[in-house]
């Protein structure tokens, strides 16, 4: 274990300033190198205690601008158009990447770190999704997944896309059977 100065707040791990202990990879791949945490050194203790209000200073700042920017985009809604199988399966999946690409151009600049997304989704529909704007500000983003425009308005405004096709096909089956039985009728009669 090496213990580390948080320069950051960190999910599931703590505050800013204070000595955590953590896995060598964790500190060495993730960690240092993106600036959250300094190694827990005697100098490096110290730089931190005289540079405290300032660091403090400057996160108050950006979580401020962030919870501004929230305001600003709650509720955002953003649609992403991918291919499908009729059961509503993607022939992908949409990710973090995707995710983000589709804030940007709705005008909210985020990174795919930024995006918090338990696993990919795979199927047609709506999902939300967390977007980290600071450690301490995250807002909710409505992902709307559909096949076409059309049928990611019809999504947006609660409708069931797949009961749609459902009652399409049963009245297309309900034709056929229709079809069949006049056409049973009709040789019976020719006989």
């Amino acid at each position: 274990m090496i213990e580390l100065i948080l320069m950051q707040r960190v999910d599931k791990l703590g505050q800013m300033g204070e000595l955590v202990k953590v896995r060598p990879g964790y500190a060495r791949n993730f960690l240092i190198p993106s600036g959250k945490a300094i190694r827990a050194s005697k100098s490096n203790l110290e730089r931190f205690e005289r540079e405290r209000a300032q660091l403090e200073a400057q996160n108050l700042k950006r979580r401020e601008e962030a919870e501004r920017v929230a305001e600003r985009v709650a509720g955002l809604a953003v649609t992403i158009i991918r291919q499908a199988g009729e059961s509503g399966a993607l022939y992908g999946s949409v990710s973090t990447r995707d995710i983000a690409e589709a804030c940007t151009t709705a005008g909210l600049s985020v990174g795919r770190d930024q995006v918090m997304l338990g696993h990919a989704i795979k199927s047609v529909g709506l999902a939300t999704v967390q977007v980290a704007l600071h450690p301490e500000v995250a807002i909710s983003v409505t992902v709307n997944v559909a096949r076409s425009p059309e049928e990611a308005e019809k999504q947006a405004r609660g409708e069931r896309v797949e009961a749609e096709a459902e009652a399409e096909q049963a009245s297309l089956e309900a034709e056929l059977a229709a079809e069949l039985a006049a056409g049973q009728a009709d040789q019976a009669a020719g006989r």
